[in-house]
């Protein structure tokens, strides 16, 4: 599994969120909370849905424990947040390098590539895993469990 090395533009999002952990993982409950009320989104760019992982603690991956606590996202990419619907709010992600990775297979077995990526690619690449928020696009090919589905994970690294 190679990446393709990008740099993702300053983007804005309007979304919804649930603090969870991978031990009490709340993402069935975030996204049948978000995709109900997607229409009322306006100035949405593409057709793509981002899943945004914000990991307020810059040692989450050094003291990696699945009870730490951080902030998963269901967000679209918008124009500008001059309208916010209730119940949603706005996300920012500023300008940075990712390493990108294509993904393709059920949803419940990322945690594989995953895998491969923290404990295999970044140790043996000529980047650090850096602190801004990780995410993954679901487009067209996005089937959730189907083992045909496909999406890209994007993780923030910087130069060694």
């Amino acid at each position: 599994m190679k990446p393709r090395i990008e740099l993702f533009p300053t983007t804005k999002f309007i979304g919804k969120r649930v603090k969870m952990s991978l031990a009490n993982n709340r993402t069935q409950e975030l996204w049948q909370g978000f995709i109900p009320q997607i229409g009322q989104i306006q100035n949405r760019i593409g057709s793509e849905f981002f899943s945004v992982e914000v990991y307020n603690d810059a040692s989450f991956f050094e003291h990696f424990s699945p009870e730490k606590l951080f902030e998963k996202w269901a967000a679209v990419p918008v124009s500008h947040l001059d309208f916010i619907p209730s119940a949603m709010e706005p996300l920012e992600i500023l300008k940075g390098l990712y390493a990108v990775f294509p993904y393709k297979g059920k949803a419940s077995e990322a945690h594989k590539a995953y895998a491969y990526i923290f404990g295999t690619w970044i140790p043996n690449s000529d980047y650090f895993l850096d602190y801004r928020p990780h995410f993954a696009i679901m487009g067209e090919k996005y089937k959730n469990e189907d083992p045909k589905s496909e999406e890209e994970l994007w993780i923030p690294i910087r130069k060694r």
